[in-house]
């Protein structure tokens, strides 16, 4: 999932950077107000991380930005403003949640992982899928109470995403830019998407069929899930 940071202490950006990136999100930084401007004008990001206090731009305003041009991303607040009224204004401008610093990186990732599930109305973080359990926290696909340890890293990324838009029907242009940080070019090499998704169904017939995860021709994939 993409990551915007916008952050104007470079040590904690680059510190939220790589601990996020350990998590499988793909970050981008800026340290200034126009450059997030700028980026969110012509991004589309799963979470914006948007410190208030920027050097050049009022963050409540960048979060405005945000919320009108990049609708379906996350917004956490990310501040040393002690104001109540910052937080409830943040709040009442569509932020999903408000963190003052210091703030615990592990508690920023679990309420990362809250926003997603109740986004994507995910109740549990264990998802049972025919005989196959998927864990999202642990991120481990299971057989039969086993770890099925030949699924790659890219491979449950893609199954995951998948997850959250259950029963919904994603193109490979959205998988692609939600995974791997970047839109398949047809000119290049349309058919990466379909290889994963390929050896995804490989590994899995080795248990048994995944019938639950779906090609829709000429569109891309979705997975159903009845629950």
């Amino acid at each position: 999932m993409n990551v915007l940071i916008v952050e104007d202490e470079k040590a904690l950006a680059r510190e939220l950077e790589i601990f996020l990136t350990n998590y499988n999100y793909i970050c981008e930084i800026c340290h200034t107000g126009a450059s997030a401007s700028e980026k969110i004008a012509v991004n589309l990001y799963d979470f914006i991380l948007l410190d208030l206090g920027l050097p050049d731009y009022e963050g409540l305003n960048l979060l405005k930005e945000a919320k009108t041009n990049n609708p379906e991303a996350a917004c956490i607040i990310l501040t040393a403003r002690a104001e109540i009224s910052d937080r409830i204004t943040g709040l009442d401008l569509g932020a999903d949640d408000y963190l003052p610093k210091p703030f615990s990186l592990l508690e920023l990732q679990s309420r990362m992982q809250a926003i997603t599930r109740r986004k994507f109305g995910i109740k549990h973080n264990i998802v049972s899928l025919g005989d196959f359990l998927i864990n999202l926290t642990e991120r481990v696909i299971s057989y039969d109470n086993a770890p099925i340890s030949t699924i790659t890293k890219k491979e449950f990324d893609l199954i995951a995403y998948l997850i959250l838009h259950k029963n919904r029907t994603l193109t490979r242009n959205q998988l692609s830019e939600h995974i791997w940080g970047s839109v398949v070019n047809d000119d290049y090499d349309s058919n990466y998407i379909d290889a994963h998704i390929k050896n995804i169904r490989k590994k899995l017939n080795a248990f048994a069929p995944p019938n639950w995860l779906e090609t829709v021709r000429g569109l891309g994939y979705k997975i159903t899930v009845n629950q």
